[in-house]
């Protein structure tokens, strides 16, 4: 307690009552402390599905990420954007599969066992994205996360959010929106 604080004692003199006074503010004190605190782990933390293509990992917010599938049965759709690799029937509902590498201007890769669409949902549209291979599900604090300077991209390239850090890896950060050509306007 600071030595020249003063402290007002209550009318009825008992050591209850004072003690309840200092008790009651040092809870409220410690509450206030505990929400802040809260509210700051939670803002700082991001669900990442991250994927690789090629030798580069990225990562998209797992809230957007509906399911992972097998890459089968693609069916080519003529006069698609090149970007689109063609439709898949999903239990009854046609979904667009947008090819990443293709989208991101990337040599077109083999096909392996390990290919993937992770299916999400953008403004109320399912789409599907062709990855190489999904990686795993992390959890990564925004303190590890920086902007990518301007000088590394163009400006059709405004897709990337951040770079994570982890672990002696680089997790490129996706804007869904930008990168599957979904912003207003497009």
């Amino acid at each position: 307690m600071p030595e020249n604080s003063e402290i007002t004692l209550p009318q009825s003199g008992l050591a209850e009552d004072i003690l309840s006074q200092f008790v009651g503010k040092a809870q409220q004190e410690l509450d206030a402390t505990a929400t802040a605190v809260a509210a700051q782990q939670e803002e700082q933390l991001h669900h990442l599905v991250t994927f690789s293509l090629g030798r580069e990992e990225y990562g998209v917010d797992i809230s957007s990420v509906q399911e992972i599938i097998r890459a089968t049965d693609i069916t080519p759709v003529p006069g698609a954007p090149v970007h689109v690799r063609g439709v898949i029937n999903l239990r009854g509902k046609i979904i667009p599969v947008v090819d990443l590498r293709s989208r991101f201007r990337m040599a077109a890769g083999e096909t392996t066992d390990a290919q993937r669409i992770i299916v999400i949902e953008l403004k109320g549209k399912r789409l599907g994205m062709l990855v190489d291979a999904v990686s795993q599900v992390i959890k990564i604090s925004s303190a590890i996360i920086e902007e990518i300077p301007e000088e590394a991209i163009t400006l059709d390239q405004n897709y990337i959010k951040g770079v994570g850090k982890l672990e002696g890896r680089l997790i490129i950060i996706l804007d869904l929106n930008r990168a599957l050509l979904l912003t207003d306007g497009n």
